[in-house]
């Protein structure tokens, strides 16, 4: 909801949900959603392609826009499942389980991935994975421009260790012009995502959205030439108020909401004064919206054009 006030046209992804938890688990916590989120896609862990085809019938049933099929998480838990990263080494399953997806859903279904894992050759593991998925109907590929170390890394390490190589990216597009590429993986800002569009269809954010969320101020402007939601971040966060006013209602204490603005305000008179008030007044029992108010009182303002810097 947060990100949907700093960009109307940016596609949103969940969390990676695990098929087991969206089969036996609570539907309605772990998709459910607001509508104005829109567009708003549903990342799914998983192995088993009719597990991974009730899963993503499920979360079409629950209005998501696409269907992602992650196949670059590195976290051990990811391995032990046999989803995530190591499925890198098994490009025919997981062409078995688009093809299942996509006979399950009317939505476009979309696999992430990485350039290769361990010892694969990217060259070899990337195009493989690729012409495998796409022939299955996948709509688009997002690829993370690093190997994932199954054997040697931790999963933190995994987002920074391995070498970034976005030009294999660009020959994958090279290779299949008629198919959307979408590169990730340690683009910072705006910026740097336009000089990447010079080369693929799409661009995720990942790190930089969640981190340094004011960023996403000037993506509707820069990238699709519109008008942003909201003129500043401070003029976002007011907007925010009758959500979590809702929120709080149902008995969300704040601080599970305000967590997640502790980016908001980069470089900005008042933005350390902003962190600790939500810190310490933000996780009272009962903390209500004024915290927030009070929070955003301490900041100056920052305007669309001045978060692409």
């Amino acid at each position: 909801m947060f990100h949907r006030h700093l960009t109307r046209r940016a596609l949103l992804y969940t969390e990676m949900l695990t098929t087991g938890a969206i089969i036996h688990g609570d539907r309605e916590r772990l998709l459910g959603f607001d509508a104005v989120e829109h567009p708003v896609a549903l990342q799914l862990g998983g192995s088993d392609p009719r597990e991974l085809a009730q899963a993503a019938r499920i979360g079409e049933e629950f209005g998501y826009d696409e269907i992602n099929l992650n196949v670059g998480c590195p976290s051990d838990r990811v391995k032990d499942g046999r989803f995530g990263a190591c499925l890198m080494a098994e490009p025919e399953l997981v062409a078995r389980c688009v093809d299942a997806m996509k006979g399950a859903v009317s939505i476009p279904v979309t696999v992430k991935c990485r350039i290769g894992i361990d010892d694969q050759d990217p060259e070899v593991a990337l195009d493989t994975l690729a012409r495998g998925v796409v022939a299955s109907g996948c709509d688009a590929l997002i690829v993370h421009a690093r190997k994932a170390w199954l054997n040697g890394l931790s999963p933190k390490e995994n987002r920074d260790i391995p070498p970034l190589d976005y030009d294999r990216v660009y020959r994958l597009k090279r290779a299949m012009p008629d198919v959307p590429i979408i590169i990730n993986g340690g683009i910072r800002g705006i910026d740097e995502a336009k000089a990447h569009l010079e080369h693929v269809d799409g661009v995720m954010l990942g790190r930089a959205a969640y981190q340094e969320p004011w960023r996403l101020l000037s993506v509707d402007q820069d990238i699709f030439g519109e008008a942003a939601p909201h003129a500043t971040m401070q003029d976002a966060l007011e907007a925010m108020m009758p959500y979590i006013e809702q929120q709080l209602a149902r008995g969300t204490r704040l601080h599970a909401i305000t967590r997640h603005f502790v980016g908001a305000f980069h470089a900005v008179p008042g933005a350390r004064a902003f962190r600790r008030h939500l810190a310490e007044q933000g996780v009272k029992p009962g903390a209500g919206v004024d915290v927030l108010r009070d929070a955003i009182a301490r900041v100056g303002a920052r305007a669309p054009a001045e978060a692409a810097a």
